[in-house]
């Protein structure tokens, strides 16, 4: 482990959010402080500024040529990625440079820029795209049906009517910190994630302040607050039979149900699906919704199955550093990881295999969307477009492929990684990496 060892460690542990009631080592524990204040994300040495600002696109050409291949990196030099939504040829990628930029078939194509902070999710409906940052706040843009690359903000969550509104009644106010008070309509911490439910007419929103909020997307109200875990959330997602998921820096997994309540809504706790010392980082639910995941700082994904009344379907260990990230599509899956690579893994019944390991980035790997690739499928071979962003300031493009052998390889800048052995059902639906690696 050569120079990268202290950032491998600083991503080894989650835990270092203002919601968090265990003092980092050599750091006690501020109630008060800030999100952004010596997390480990501005703590480690990638989050380094730059003067230069260029994008820049580098292209593979011999690509098309293999199953899981590197098709190119967007590059510019204006902050780490955290961020990133696809929406057929378009690509939307959040930093913390504050910009939010816009390429289309792989060029920059626009961009907007908020006075919010670093732009920690963003997620798309229509012609519109919401955006949460780390100051608290949810923002909403629209790009224009006449010329899609003008972008404007149209929106904030919550309204400024809404804000006036709730603030005249002091039973509106919620404590979020010692001698601090809040609307219960405001997150008081970095909004992590955003999702939308299955038809999409509500948002979920949640933060490192503890709770997930809901807001009907027809009047951008905020219908419910939900105090939800004891440490920083860090992934929500949602599935079928209105199911809500939680995962967060205390280690457990919740499963939420959604009851209509006239024009309100109502979650109730289900129940608890792990519980862990290690932090969860990341969820993602299968586009069929069978199936969700979760990852965790230990560098394990756990899975389990609706269809059996969200049984542990096993775990998928692919990974030495913290779970990052997590996106499903088809029968793949893919983690992102603070190891600096993507582990792509192809499920078969509750089986999984580790199809490659995509390798390239020289920073972790903070973020992942994923497009079906309509153009390069055929006919038993779907082929699916991933984006991966990363904390080195770029974005890499591959094509996956769900019919690559076992041990495909993964291109990248430095060449690719070697991945095959066997997969167990649960007791431990497993994959481990055998052999010697080259990290």
């Amino acid at each position: 482990m050569s120079a990268t060892s202290s950032t491998d460690d600083d991503f080894a542990v989650f835990r270092n959010s203002s919601a968090s009631s265990a003092a980092s080592p050599g750091m006690p524990y501020d109630p008060n402080r800030l999100s952004c204040e010596g997390s480990p994300m501005t703590m480690s040495p990638w989050n380094q500024t730059t003067p230069f600002g260029k994008a820049c696109f580098t292209r593979y050409d011999d690509a098309a040529s293999a199953q899981n291949s590197l098709i190119g990196s967007l590059v510019r030099e204006e902050g780490h990625i955290y961020s990133l939504a696809a929406s057929k040829d378009l690509l939307y990628t959040g930093s913390d440079s504050k910009n939010i930029r816009v390429w289309k078939n792989l060029k920059e194509f626009s961009g907007f820029k908020s006075s919010s902070g670093l732009v920690k999710a963003i997620i798309l409906s229509g012609e519109k795209i919401f955006t949460g940052h780390q100051d608290g706040k949810i923002r909403v843009w629209k790009s224009s049906i006449k010329n899609p690359s003008v972008i404007k903000r149209s929106g904030t969550l919550p309204t400024l009517k809404d804000i006036f509104k709730s603030s005249i009644k002091p039973s509106n106010y919620v404590q979020v910190r010692h001698h601090k008070t809040s609307l219960w309509i405001k997150h008081s911490d970095a909004v992590s994630c955003l999702c939308f439910n299955e038809d999409r007419t509500l948002l979920y929103s949640a933060s490192w302040d503890r709770n997930f909020k809901v807001w009907r997307l027809s009047d951008s109200k905020c219908l419910e607050s939900v105090s939800a875990h004891d440490d920083a959330i860090n992934s929500v997602v949602t599935m079928v039979e209105s199911l809500v998921f939680t995962g967060s820096a205390d280690g457990t997994v919740k499963v939420w149900k959604r009851e209509q309540h006239g024009k309100s809504t109502k979650h109730t706790h289900q129940q608890t699906l792990l519980k862990q010392e290690s932090a969860v980082t990341a969820l993602a639910v299968n586009r069929t919704g069978s199936l969700v995941y979760c990852g965790s700082s230990d560098g394990m994904v756990n899975f389990w199955e609706r269809e059996k009344g969200l049984s542990h379907g096993g775990v998928l260990k692919g990974h030495r550093l913290a779970v990052l990230c997590l996106e499903a599509a088809g029968n793949l899956v893919f983690s992102g990881s603070a190891d600096k690579t993507i582990c792509v893994w192809r499920r078969d019944g509750n089986i999984h295999t580790c199809l490659s390991v995509l390798t390239g980035h020289t920073g972790p790997v903070k973020c992942l969307a994923v497009e079906a690739d309509g153009e390069n499928s055929k006919e038993g071979d779907q082929r699916w477009i991933v984006y991966s962003g990363s904390l080195d300031k770029s974005v890499k493009v591959w094509s996956v492929s769900e019919m690559a052998p076992d041990g495909s390889f993964g291109a990248g800048g430095g060449g690719g990684m070697f991945s095959d052995g066997e997969s167990l059902p649960s007791k431990g639906s497993t994959r481990t990496r055998p052999g010697p690696m080259d990290w």
